[in-house]
């Protein structure tokens, strides 16, 4: 049993947000619940997306490589210079979630840090195993390496949740396989250890959005085997080697049971000689982006994420150009070719 005293105790707008959550599950108790149901409810922002979609200059709806095929994306692209384009990899333990929920956290990131986003919808679980969703994610990276240089160039990766692992994992195969060179990987509150343990786990095991019961499901529902709970893929920590990796920044929730996930791969990424910083949340929970209209936390962590991605793109893009590589671009309406133009907003 964890100790007392080292729980600590979500804020007073994280208990009365989890409060209104049990009410309403509890109300909805005797309604069916399908995998369709819980898709359909939780790809819902917290924001309306049009208001939203105000903060950037286009959203474009637009189609990427997966790894069997083409998937649904958008594309955001901010007012002003672009100085580079973020991967974006949704959360949602690898089964629901999707552009809608994510919608206004890619606004803002896009807005706050400069850069073009690009949000991708990759094949989700049960339908599709282990390792589609990187096979799918990797795919992406490697289209998008080659359209950078219409955003000016640099490259980095993000992502919350699964998507934090996602985002965590192309790190690793983009060292291992010779680029793309990534500028900074972003993560938010990622699942890192796969089967290692670790205390958070317990001290946060339920109660608190994320339970570990909840982790298992998700699991049931991507992996195929017991051995995949050790494949890098999936759980990045067991990673041969952490060293020469892109610079992450880790933004962890304190009453989380994948906190010291989050804090235990940055220690190892730094022991590794790879740059690594976290910035832990006070009194919040798991999910907390995606709370960011009630949530000031949220949308700190929006910001602070999206200003560390302005800093290190632009870093990316000086060095390029001292070096006879592409400079920053203009924002332009314009699709990356072959993509369909429509407006998401």
């Amino acid at each position: 049993m964890p100790d007392p005293a080292a729980v600590s105790r979500p804020g007073l707008l994280t208990r009365l947000l989890l409060g209104g959550m049990k009410l309403r599950a509890a109300r909805r108790a005797h309604e069916p619940h399908t995998l369709e149901d819980m898709r359909a409810k939780l790809d819902r922002p917290c924001f309306p997306m049009a208001l939203s979609s105000l903060q950037v200059r286009r959203v474009i709806a637009c189609r990427v490589p997966g790894s069997r095929g083409m998937l649904s994306a958008r594309l955001y692209v901010p007012y002003g210079r672009v100085h580079g384009v973020v991967l974006f990899m949704h959360g949602g333990g690898y089964v629901h979630c999707g552009l809608n929920s994510h919608h206004g956290i890619c606004c803002r990131l896009a807005r706050q840090s400069g850069a073009a986003v690009l949000s991708i919808a990759y094949s989700l679980a049960p339908e599709n195993h282990f390792p589609i969703a990187v096979d799918d994610c990797w795919a992406a990276l490697q289209w998008l390496a080659g359209e950078a240089h219409r955003w000016g160039g640099p490259i980095a990766v993000a992502g919350d949740s699964a998507g934090g692992t996602l985002a965590a994992v192309l790190a690793q195969m983009a060292r291992d396989r010779g680029g793309p060179e990534l500028a900074m990987q972003l993560l938010y509150y990622p699942s890192l250890y796969g089967e290692r343990d670790v205390p958070s786990r317990q001290t946060y095991a339920s109660g608190y959005m994320l339970s570990t019961k909840l982790m298992e499901w998700y699991a049931e529902q991507y992996v195929r085997t017991p051995a995949d709970l050790r494949d890098p893929r999936l759980a990045p920590i067991y990673a041969s080697s952490l060293a020469g990796l892109a610079p992450a920044v880790i933004g962890l929730a304190q009453c989380d049971p994948l906190h010291d996930e989050g804090t235990g791969y940055a220690a190892a990424m730094q022991q590794a000689g790879s740059k690594a910083e976290t910035r832990t949340w006070r009194g919040t929970v798991h999910g907390f982006l995606n709370f960011y209209a009630f949530l000031p936390a949220g949308r700190e962590a929006i910001r602070y994420g999206a200003h560390a991605l302005k800093r290190a793109l632009r870093s990316a893009r000086g060095v390029s150009a001292a070096a006879g590589g592409t400079p920053p671009v203009t924002a332009s309406p314009s699709v990356p070719s072959g993509q369909s133009d429509r407006s998401a907003a």
